[in-house]
């Protein structure tokens, strides 16, 4: 008995030990949630659902509905602050609309209401309770609430190794971005119509294309130009300047603690980041020897050739995009919030700043008109001490363009404020080669076009007070916003195309090397036609577009002399034509079938020819007149319905028709009508004719009844 109790005792402390040593391991918490990963997670909060019970009669409203709502609401009282967010956060039909998104973002396939399965909405009613009471942490990888559709459900116990794979990779969860689609939804409407039309970027119905115009419209007569970079606000800001920003419309403190949260960069052990370092040089070891990935069943295929071509030739404006913390999507709002406020520091500026001249006939009347024609030549006085002093502001993600109409010293003095109001506002110090001053007759390069000024020497003729026509002839400017080819060719560079730099020499399209003729051809047209969309708006569009087509074209004959085993592009193109639109093949199976029979048997694929390989083919540039105050179709549209559910609007209008004896189309349709049911539809038709000569009357009117 004294021996058995005495083993009895030292396995108890050595159990004990155990249990010490256990606890005290670097990963002890992360082990603790292998038997949530093993099994589906439960919620307190979640909706349990019987067999018998429809889970779609949770679905009670119309998401598009609610958003399309909220827009109105926002539109029409853009300067009142929200205090309830939550009762938006509560609404289950904006929560499967966000996970529909997110699946199709993952797959590529857009999920109907009606295919989404019970515990899948049983699934995302947990997740947004968590997120309602507070509860929703986030990057938590070891407790996910929803899993993505390519995850598999983990059924068996994971190593070490496995689970700390799963915590040190950068992939987020899926539940975290059905999260940010969520507030990406509320959150979008209620702060566009408080940001400026200066801004461009990472906002509906704006682009870079909106940008070139407005330049091209409202920035002629300029002489000095501040070309600014603040993209250091996308990498790194401080978490309280951007919740000062949301505070200013959002008064819902569960929504800014959310937010606050998430801007919170998750923390990576050490022991995480030497095993990427060994991860990478392993990966760079085998690169020589890697196999072919093949995808599963529901992964997203990848990009095609042409489109990630394109990618690569992305300005230096918009190759960057913000990233905090856990935000993901909702970091290009967050970060348009956080920067509105040059936005607007910069639109009071302009208003102190203007000041015209008694000459001036073109600014002094054109401020806010709308109306301004961007052909019209905007005249340098070349004399005179009193001359217009103007200004004008533009900005696309973290790059500004500030035109100003005046001598360089007040350029210098506006650089100096723009330093000052960053550093003061955003915690940020810029020096002055992140905010250069340039004259434009050196051109301005801004999302890959020159902004440069042509002088014109227009003839103007008017009558004089005698009654003759007095010809004189002026000096004027023009505004030219042509393509950067230095920077295509840069491009180019960079993708492996071309070789060189003043006298470029095309090179083989190594990446198609395994693609076929047609394919090939498709792919490059496609890059060719997405280019000549690009450079819409540039005055040389047609020259940067045939200088695309040429290197493409080369480097196609490059690769097929070197596929087909010709010697040169010259005996490419002598058997294919220019365009590379006929078949190539070897010449040594001479009893191979000719090319147009296994066309008609429908073995090969038709081959297209090269787009633009003659300059008459390019498209010229589109000069279409764009509008002072510009904004984007759906404002217009939000605009004019708010007024029409505004009865004032409609008391103005029926004032103003009563004023100048205009009939209103209805009362004309119900006189005619009422006369149709009394007198019928030949008087009706007499006395019509009688009054308006119309033929057919009796057509009309019954088409009118």
């Amino acid at each position: 008995m004294p021996s058995a109790t005495f083993t009895c005792t030292s396995l108890l402390k050595s159990q004990m030990s155990l249990r010490t040593k256990f606890k005290h391991l670097p990963c002890t918490k992360s082990i603790r949630y292998i038997s949530h990963l093993s099994r589906k997670p439960r919620h307190r909060n979640s909706i349990p659902l019987s067999p018998q019970q429809d889970s779609h009669a949770l679905l009670k409203e119309d998401p598009v509905e609610i958003l399309s709502n909220l827009w109105i609401k926002t539109f029409s009282q853009p300067q009142n602050p929200f205090t309830n967010i939550t009762g938006f956060l509560s609404k289950l039909d904006l929560w499967v609309l966000a996970y529909q998104r997110t699946y199709a973002h993952f797959t590529g396939s857009f999920p109907p209401r009606n295919a989404l399965h019970s515990h899948v909405l049983s699934d995302i009613s947990s997740l947004r309770n968590t997120v309602i009471h507070g509860k929703f942490l986030w990057n938590a990888k070891t407790h996910q609430l929803i899993r993505g559709p390519n995850e598999k459900p983990i059924t068996e116990q994971l190593s070490r190794r496995q689970l700390h794979n799963i915590l040190t990779s950068k992939t987020p969860p899926f539940q975290d971005i059905v999260v940010q689609q969520v507030l990406l939804m509320i959150l979008e409407p209620i702060f566009e119509p408080r940001f400026s039309s200066k801004s461009h970027a990472f906002r509906p119905g704006r682009n870079p294309h909106t940008v070139v115009r407005t330049i091209r419209s409202n920035f002629a007569g300029y002489l000095w130009f501040l070309k600014g970079d603040i993209s250091e606000v996308f990498d790194d800001v401080d978490a309280n300047v951007v919740m000062g920003s949301l505070e200013k419309a959002v008064k819902d403190k569960k929504v800014l603690n959310l937010i606050k949260s998430g801007l919170r960069a998750p923390v990576r052990s050490r022991l995480g980041e030497e095993e990427d370092e060994a991860e990478k040089d392993s990966k760079k070891r085998k690169q020589g020897r890697t196999k072919k990935r093949i995808l599963n069943e529901n992964d997203r295929k990848p990009d095609p050739y042409w489109l990630r071509t394109f990618f690569e030739f992305a300005p230096q404006e918009a190759a960057k995009i913000p990233n905090y913390g856990c935000c993901g999507i909702l970091s290009p709002l967050l970060a348009n919030v956080c920067l509105s406020e040059l936005d607007h520091m910069m639109e009071q500026k302009i208003v102190e700043f203007f000041r015209p001249c008694e000459r001036d006939a073109i600014w002094k009347y054109s401020m806010d008109d709308g109306c301004h024609n961007p052909a019209w030549p905007e005249f340098v006085p070349s004399s005179g001490k009193e001359k217009t002093r103007k200004m004008d502001f533009i900005r696309f993600g973290g790059h500004f363009l500030v035109g100003i109409r005046g001598p360089r010293q007040d350029a210098v003095e506006m650089r100096k404020e723009i330093i000052e109001f960053c550093e003061r506002i955003f915690g940020v110090r810029l020096d002055n080669s992140k905010i250069e001053v340039e004259h434009i007759s050196r051109g301005i390069q801004f999302l890959d076009h020159i902004i440069c000024r042509r002088v014109i020497y227009p003839t103007l003729r008017y009558t004089a007070s005698g009654g003759n026509i007095v010809s004189e002839k002026g000096i004027g400017t023009l505004l030219s916003a042509a393509a950067s080819l230095q920077q295509c060719i840069r491009q180019f560079r960079k993708l492996k195309l071309v070789k060189g730099d003043r006298d470029p020499e095309p090179l083989p399209c190594t990446p198609m090397l395994y693609s076929g003729q047609a394919h090939t051809n498709s792919q490059m047209n496609k890059f060719l036609e997405t280019m000549a969309e690009w450079f819409r708006y540039a005055d040389n569009r047609r020259k940067v577009v045939g200088f695309c087509a040429y290197v493409v074209r080369s480097s196609l004959a490059k690769l097929y002399a070197a596929r087909y085993r010709l010697k040169s592009r010259a005996k490419v193109y002598k058997i294919a034509s220019r365009d590379l639109s006929r078949p190539l093949r070897e010449h040594t199976n001479n009893s191979a079938p000719e090319y147009s029979d296994l066309l008609r048997m429908g073995l090969v694929d038709a081959i297209e020819g090269v787009q633009f390989s003659h300059m008459s083919s390019i498209p010229s540039c589109d000069y279409t007149p764009f509008p002072r105050n510009w904004i984007p179709d759906h404002e217009k549209v939000l605009c004019e319905y708010i007024n029409l559910q505004d009865p004032k609007f409609f008391c103005q209008l029926h004032k103003s028709v009563k004023q100048h004896g205009i009939c209103l189309p209805q009362d004309e349709i119900s006189d005619i009508v009422w006369e149709y049911k009394t007198l019928g539809v030949r008087s009706l038709s007499q006395r019509l004719c009688g009054d308006k000569g119309m033929e057919n009357s009796s057509q009309k009117v019954m088409a009118a009844s």
